[in-house]
């Protein structure tokens, strides 16, 4: 805090009254081995040139590279507008409108991002918001098996973001909710329905169906949503804000629609910005909302029948009763939300479809100059949206340190996660990257690939 008001004759009379000798003395409860002590790898303050420079010097070490790495995050263009309309004081400085007479412009700015996130993924209700992508896909896993109230395993594609699955383990596990994993087809990358048969019969509370998925491969996700339904789960779509531009919305897919639309919000206006803050965005269907995580923005009348906006569920332990809270996992990430408004106010639905396009041609002509080099083949077969896998024959870690060393950041080595592809790397192409961009990836790589073709021993 930049001014404490309590001096220290304060704090003494503030002691005295409550009977106690000193702050320590309120924290005697906790036991000795439990407590920080002092805080000895913190440095000393700062001047504010001091700060400067250092952040200065932070900032650099990000450096400035061609990026062709997606994996979740995604570098696309953000008009200069938005954040220049986010860092105005009444939004920058705005907290938790839980005083609704004195936050109209924070609820409604919230409202209209709760009707644009359903609008977008065709679902009945949004909430305002999550953390990230990862754990508001852990949200909707316990909203399922809340929903369910029998089963507690959830079918969890390997497709799905390596990360994703880990962090959702994490939040679960503790909670007896088991997550069985379904293999990917080796050809196409994607969830076979007819593979899924081996599952029915079996108590399951959902089936999570990522679209794209984490290999940027596109699902077969009407079988997939209606094998759920049919077999008494939940259908959870994990979807990039971006594809729904182009791609069938969640809210749309098989006969009855997705129950659960969730994903991570980042691609709506926020900067990669050395990982976060991102946000997380989570949709349902109506007949799901008392289970929904977070809060819902209302709009209505006064008494004097003028409109006005304040919050109509709030599912948070510290509003209701802790038994029957959903989570408190649920801060509304208000600047980003905020962003992610401004940004899909600016660009519209056809703003918002030519992204996605011009992401798609990209990746196409990406994948086209790439996979003319000799050593450099696609690992699936199926359609994708703008990433790809590629299957080097090198090393993938000596080919990105090589690519790095000319500027260029080319993709997201899988080998640690998925080593049963090989030497395989996930590369991304939004409409940020241009022609010249992608030749000059096509250059360095074939250079680096041959370099390594003719002296196997040689370091790249």
């Amino acid at each position: 805090m930049p001014f404490i008001p309590h001096t220290d004759a304060d704090v003494k009379a503030m002691l005295k009254s409550i009977g106690v000798n000193s702050i320590d003395d309120l924290f005697d409860e906790i036991p000795e081995k439990l407590r920080a002590g002092k805080l000895t790898q913190v440095p000393e303050g700062l001047s504010e040139m001091e700060v400067t420079r250092l952040m200065q010097a932070r900032a650099t070490q990000d450096g400035a590279y061609i990026n062709f790495i997606g994996a979740g995050v995604y570098e696309h263009h953000i008009p200069a507008a938005v954040w220049e309309i986010v860092t105005r004081g009444e939004y920058y400085s705005a907290y938790t409108p839980y005083q609704a007479e004195a936050s109209q412009g924070t609820l409604q700015l919230l409202y209209e991002y709760q009707t644009m996130m359903a609008s977008l993924t065709a679902m009945d209700v949004s909430n305002a918001s999550l953390y990230e992508g990862a754990s508001g896909l852990a949200e909707a896993v316990l909203m399922a098996v809340r929903a369910h109230k029998k089963a507690r395993k959830v079918l969890m594609p390997v497709s799905v973001h390596p990360i994703y699955r880990r962090v959702v383990q994490a939040i679960v596990k503790n909670q007896n909710i088991e997550l069985i994993e379904v293999p990917h087809c080796t050809e196409g990358g994607h969830t076979i329905p007819e593979s899924l048969k081996k599952y029915q019969g079996d108590e399951f509370a959902a089936l999570v169906i990522p679209q794209p998925n984490f290999f940027g491969v596109l699902e077969e996700v009407d079988a997939l949503t209606d094998w759920a339904h049919a077999n008494n789960m939940f259908a959870i779509g994990l979807v990039n804000p971006t594809a729904l531009a182009l791609l069938t919305p969640p809210g749309e897919w098989g006969a009855k629609g997705a129950d659960i639309a969730v994903g991570e919000g980042q691609p709506l206006g926020a900067p990669l910005s050395s990982g976060g803050p991102y946000f997380g965005f989570l949709c349902c269907k109506e007949a799901l909302v008392r289970q929904m995580p977070g809060r819902i923005i209302g709009r209505t009348l006064d008494k004097d029948g003028k409109p006005g906006f304040t919050l109509t569920l709030q599912a948070r332990e510290q509003h209701i009763r802790r038994s029957k809270a959903t989570s408190n996992i649920c801060t509304n990430q208000g600047l980003v939300v905020t962003a992610a408004t401004i940004y899909m106010a600016l660009l519209g639905p056809q703003g918002l479809e030519r992204v996605a396009r011009a992401c798609h041609a990209n990746t196409l002509a990406l994948v086209e100059k790439l996979t003319a080099i000799k050593g450099v083949t696609r690992v699936f077969n199926r359609p994708v949206f703008h990433e790809t896998v590629l299957r080097l024959d090198l090393p993938v870690s000596d080919a990105l340190r090589a690519l790095e060393a000319q500027g260029i950041l080319g993709g997201y080595d899988l080998t640690e996660h998925y080593p049963g592809l090989g030497s395989s790397l996930l590369t991304c192409a939004t409409e940020t990257r241009t022609q010249e961009d992608i030749e000059q990836y096509a250059f360095h790589l074939e250079r680096i690939v041959s370099q390594r073709r003719l002296d196997p021993a040689r370091a790249v």
